[in-house]
């Protein structure tokens, strides 16, 4: 049986057999995780952040997305995590000497190696293309390859010098697992810090509001206070009220208010226990009041008094 044309079609023409699943390039997708900003899906360019998932985003397609967060993007579920700009971490990379980037001629008659990495490991050389595991520190933002951390064990950075613990290293672009356990480090994290917070506010609060168990000084009472303030407007009291402080604090502890109004009353210069020196301290005493004889008059001059 022919068709026009004295063709003979064979059974894979004619008969439909099942779809084949569609593979995904490696070489495309680990170019997509390593050379391209996991929001926007620009080409990745300096200042590179990364987040506590490990993905890889441009600065600026970061901020514009904090900034408005209602407008439509294609890639959104990657950046749900991020609440504001502590918690990315700008990266310090070190630059690939190999990689010519936008200096290489793009005529079409030379190789191009897809493999070539931006940046390489400062301590191994190797590049950061997706065949090698890396990773940054949160402390200081370096970026060293899985291998160098393993060769070289030290708890202070390589090429900074800055310390850092196990928690603060986090895996760049990982496999699923890996990011689900960063995610859940990442929740343990921002709960501590909710709970620190939260107990500074209380602190705070304590602290501002003035403690009900303090009461009055033990060594006068609210009557002598009043009698001590209106003592220092009149010259002659103000050493009584001193003096009958404590006479008027142990009134006050056994509920007599009539010995501190008393006191109050009662003059300096009307005690007979206190001697002449002691009374002629204050204004009160008689050596201290002038005669009019005594006190002076302003005199003054003036160059057209002659």
């Amino acid at each position: 049986m022919g068709c026009d044309g004295g063709t003979i079609p064979k059974r894979h023409e004619l008969v439909k057999g099942p779809k084949k699943v569609e593979k995904v390039d490696k070489n495309a997708e680990l170019a997509a995780k390593w050379k391209y900003c996991a929001l926007s899906q620009e080409k990745l360019r300096r200042p590179i952040v990364a987040c506590e998932m490990g993905r890889l985003f441009n600065k600026d397609a970061v901020i514009e997305y904090l900034l408005d967060k209602t407008a439509e993007r294609p890639n959104v579920e990657a950046v749900t995590h991020i609440r504001g700009i502590k918690d990315i971490k700008e990266l310090n990379l070190t630059d690939n000497p190999a990689w010519e980037g936008e200096r290489r001629n793009s005529k079409g008659d030379r190789y191009e190696d897809i493999h070539c990495g931006m940046f390489i490991c400062p301590v191994v050389g190797l590049e950061m293309n997706g065949k090698h595991r890396f990773c940054y520190l949160q402390t200081c933002g370096c970026v060293f390859s899985d291998r160098a951390m393993k060769e070289v064990k030290t708890e202070i950075c390589h090429k900074c010098g800055d310390p850092f613990k196990e928690e603060d290293v986090i895996v760049l672009n990982g496999t699923k697992e890996e990011v689900e356990k960063l995610r859940e480090k990442m929740e343990e994290r921002r709960t501590k810090a909710k709970t620190k917070k939260s107990k500074k506010s209380k602190t705070a609060a304590i602290v501002s509001t003035p403690s009900e168990s303090k009461g009055l000084d033990d060594t006068q009472s609210p009557e002598v206070e009043v009698a001590e303030k209106t003592s220092l407007q009149n010259g002659g009291e103000s050493s009584h009220a001193a003096v009958a402080g404590p006479s008027g604090s142990s009134g006050s502890s056994k509920g007599t208010n009539s010995s501190t109004t008393s006191a109050t009353k009662r003059s300096i210069q009307s005690m007979e226990e206190k001697s002449e020196v002691f009374k002629s301290l204050f204004t009160s005493h008689s050596s201290a009041k002038r005669t009019k004889d005594q006190t002076s008059n302003w005199v003054t001059h003036t160059p057209y008094h002659f």
